[in-house]
């Protein structure tokens, strides 16, 4: 998966294909509508308010869009952060959000600089919108009390899965404390384990010395992620707005993706000394940070302007849209519980530990 994912010029992150939107294989948050930035920059503004010298800092930026709508949103609101910092490991990507944000917001591109590794200390707000998804995983397969990891071989001039059981190490050691190990069974049960993920969060809480971490995805609690019926796992691939669980079609031109295990990423916070602020949906953390707010401002008597604005948050906020499914988990540092709290006043508070 890192292989087909980031190896320089030939991985589906590091070539120059179209990614996001109509023309790309897959269409996010900050492509389908600017109220989704512009309602992010509320949240943002409450963080940064209280930080002196506080900046922003993007992981995996996509096509720049949602900086663009941040920071413009952000001067309206006279809260604009000391920096906006990119990190990206795309150099394609990176010119393309330099192209966006000269042409876009001219006038605020000299507070945006990109960085090639994390930097070592950091206040603000750590901003990820998809981007633990697209982190390597594991492949882990449980049956009859043993675990194995699922690996890729070269076999027959193409590539094959093949299973090796497992006896030590990270990965055996994190998959012998997850549910399908307590229900050991002879049908194999196949799930993901993302190391990569628990790593990337005890960086950023190694870095953090105040502000908030604010992470969108598409997952799970636990329970929900190992639950029974979900015994194929949650892998999938996305080429051309077709989605399927096939990650050797065309290897280095589609994306490969995991839903996120979000019980790992708040307890794996926990114990590097973060506090976990709030876990909710998209839907009730938009609400809560004021989107049908800024949908207002557009007045219904102007229906070429109103009506599109109200498909693209349906998108954003339905149940059978994007809403459910995707969730946000925000984690603290050294900031007023309520500050680091606004966004989840409101609506389904989810419970992961």
């Amino acid at each position: 998966m890192e292989t087909v994912l980031y190896t320089p010029r030939l991985g589906y992150y590091s070539g120059g294909a179209a990614k996001f939107g109509a023309a790309g294989d897959f269409v996010t948050a900050p492509e389908i509508s600017p109220l989704f930035g512009e309602t992010l920059a509320q949240y943002a503004a409450h963080i940064l308010k209280p930080i002196k010298q506080g900046s922003i800092l993007e992981l995996g930026a996509g096509s720049g869009k949602l900086a663009v709508d941040l920071l413009h949103t952000l001067a309206q609101l006279d809260c604009l952060p000391q920096h906006y910092y990119i990190l990206d490991l795309s150099a394609d990507l990176q010119q393309r959000q330099r192209t966006t944000i000269e042409q876009r917001i001219p006038h605020l591109a000299s507070r945006v600089s990109w960085l090639s590794a994390l930097p070592e200390q950091f206040e603000g707000l750590i901003l990820a919108n998809e981007v633990l998804d697209a982190m390597p995983v594991h492949l882990a397969v449980w049956q009859n009390g043993s675990i194995a990891e699922r690996g890729v071989l070269w076999e027959d001039q193409g590539l094959a899965w093949q299973d090796r059981i497992l006896a030590e190490g990270e990965l055996f050691d994190t998959a012998w404390q997850l549910p399908p190990t307590d229900r050991p069974s002879p049908l194999p049960y196949l799930s993901e384990i993302s190391l990569a993920n628990r790593h990337f969060i005890r960086s950023l809480a190694t870095l953090l010395q105040r502000g908030t971490i604010l992470l969108i995805d598409y997952g799970f609690g636990q329970s929900e992620y190992y639950h029974p019926q979900r015994h194929q796992g949650t892998l999938m691939c996305h080429y051309r707005h077709h989605a399927h669980d096939d990650p050797f079609f065309l290897p280095g031109l589609q994306d490969i993706t995991s839903h996120v295990d979000f019980s790992a990423i708040a307890q794996t916070a926990l114990d590097s000394g973060l506090q976990l602020t709030g876990y909710t949906t998209q839907t009730h953390f938009l609400i809560n940070c004021g989107i049908t707010d800024l949908l207002a401002r557009t007045p219904a008597d102007q229906p070429d302007d109103y009506l599109p604005q109200v498909s693209q948050v349906q998108r954003l906020i339905s149940p059978a849209e994007m809403g459910e499914l995707f969730k946000i988990i925000v984690l603290s540092k050294n900031i007023d519980g309520d500050t680091a709290a606004y966004g989840f006043m409101r609506g389904d508070l989810r419970r992961l530990l």
